[in-house]
């Protein structure tokens, strides 16, 4: 980690960003940033996590979903905080206690707002949600942002 410029250190300040989030106390996950545009959430669903009929609540769907996309455009945008403006999911399966992956990807926009879209991956490799979300600059400095720390 030490040495890294750039990019890479724009990555690894937001994958330290996501971890300090106190939000993540309640869904413990971990981020990263392989790539400009690209972001994976790993995550372990509970039972903890479920709604009444014993799978999942979309709560949990949403904020993987979310995050993946959010870190994947915030990626392209080193100076400010991105904030999500609207977000549609698709949720096509329950899922059930075990690991799931939120992959996240950046499709458009790199000026004022952004376009991000997300699939939830289960343990068997099957997709079971998605989502697309748009995101807006704020005015809120990376920088200045308890967790955002350039290795």
């Amino acid at each position: 980690m030490s040495g890294e410029t750039g990019a890479e250190a724009h990555y690894r300040a937001l994958e330290s960003l996501y971890a300090a989030a106190p939000i993540n106390n309640l869904f413990p996950s971990r981020l990263e940033i392989p790539c400009e545009g690209e972001a994976r959430i790993h995550f372990m669903i509970e039972p903890s996590h479920y709604h009444a009929a014993g799978a999942a609540h979309g709560t949990t769907y949403f904020k993987m979903l979310d995050d993946a996309a959010f870190y994947a455009a915030n990626s392209l945008v080193n100076d400010f905080f991105l904030l999500t403006t609207a977000f549609n999911l698709l949720l096509t399966r329950p899922i059930k206690a075990g690991p799931v992956i939120a992959e996240g990807r950046w499709v458009n926009g790199r000026r004022r707002v952004l376009v991000a879209d997300a699939r939830l991956i289960d343990a068997e490799g099957e997709e079971v949600a998605r989502g697309t979300g748009t995101f807006m600059r704020s005015r809120i400095p990376l920088a200045k942002l308890p967790g955002y720390a350039r290795p």
